[in-house]
């Protein structure tokens, strides 16, 4: 069970080692371990520490809430297809945050807004699927792909309505944009966290993934670890749009093909998730900068391109 997470940690650590190597200036492996090992020249030391450290570890951190929010959803709504979007939340996030930059604010404020969106899309979606009686996987589903098509008409209204000047951003924004990110620390602590909530319950949750029925007989609380599980994948997912806007399919290849490759045991896919998610979003945003250098493509753009065949090739695999 330790192989494959200690494999993956070392994938983890060369991809950040390669991200914070590349881009306009680039060093070499021995000149960013002197950096970190307190040495290097001023420039080494401002380029690496203030500038591309923030932001690969803030890719690492996207990549890795996405993928376990994503697995949490799978095993949520019982659907191997589940991702953190399909409820809608990023569309809440991303309308708030349009919303935000239309009305002139920048920084913490578009942030604070996409959270504020994403947990008022949780809870509608919540409350809307719960009705008068209890919530299903499939009403919760289906609640969300219609609140997700209702903010996706919003963002539409709010793009045609913004003045010419602010379109760039939001649109480059709407696509994932890692190059505002500059305090990785709160996305990597709520990672961690609920990394170490969840390791405990993962027998719990394996039974969860067989259905409620079987994991009521079995003895498990399912209302509340369904509650328990919903929220936190809403949360990792608010905050992962706060962070980089939009950022598809690593909440959906991730979880899937770690499943095809290591079994469907929890306690094993969740950290897995978090250091694949995180390897992952950190080469895609590494690629995003360098293969138009000095343009940088937005990172959301580059992981649907990795996202589309890989999945439509696991799709024709297992057909």
């Amino acid at each position: 069970m330790l192989r494959p997470l200690l494999l993956l940690a070392l994938a983890a650590g060369a991809a950040l080692l390669l991200s914070v190597a590349t881009g306009s200036v680039s060093l070499a492996p021995d000149q960013v371990l002197a950096v970190f090992g307190g040495g290097g020249s001023e420039l080494q030391r401002t380029l690496i520490l203030e500038l591309r450290l923030p932001r690969t570890l803030s890719a690492f951190a996207t990549g890795g809430l996405l993928a376990v929010a994503g697995a949490l959803m799978q095993v949520l709504l019982r659907n191997p297809l589940a991702d953190p979007y399909i409820l809608g939340l990023s569309g809440g996030a991303a309308f708030a945050a349009l919303l935000a930059m239309l009305s002139g604010l920048a920084g913490w404020a578009v942030s604070g807004s996409a959270f504020a969106g994403a947990m008022f899309a949780t809870l509608l979606v919540f409350g809307l699927a719960h009705g008068r009686g209890s919530w299903t996987p499939a009403r919760l589903l289906l609640t969300g792909v219609v609140m997700a098509s209702g903010w996706g008409a919003l963002i539409t209204l709010v793009l045609a309505l913004a003045p010419a000047r602010q379109l760039p951003g939001m649109l480059y924004w709407l696509m994932g944009d890692l190059s505002q990110s500059a305090s990785p620390g709160p996305a990597l602590a709520l990672l961690v966290g609920v990394c170490v909530l969840l390791m405990p319950l993962g027998r719990t949750l394996n039974v969860l993934a067989r259905g409620p029925l079987q994991a009521a007989v079995l003895g498990v609380s399912v209302r509340p670890l369904e509650w328990l599980v919903y929220l936190v994948a809403s949360l990792m997912t608010a905050t992962a749009v706060t962070i980089a806007g939009t950022v598809g399919f690593v909440g959906l290849v991730v979880p899937h093909l770690l499943r095809l490759l290591l079994g469907n045991d929890q306690r094993l896919i969740l950290p897995a998730c978090a250091l694949a998610g995180g390897t992952l979003l950190v080469l895609a945003d590494t690629l995003a900068r360098g293969v138009v250098a000095p343009e940088q493509l937005p990172v959301g753009v580059v992981t649907a391109m990795i996202g589309v065949p890989t999945f439509l090739y696991l799709l024709y695999r297992n057909r």
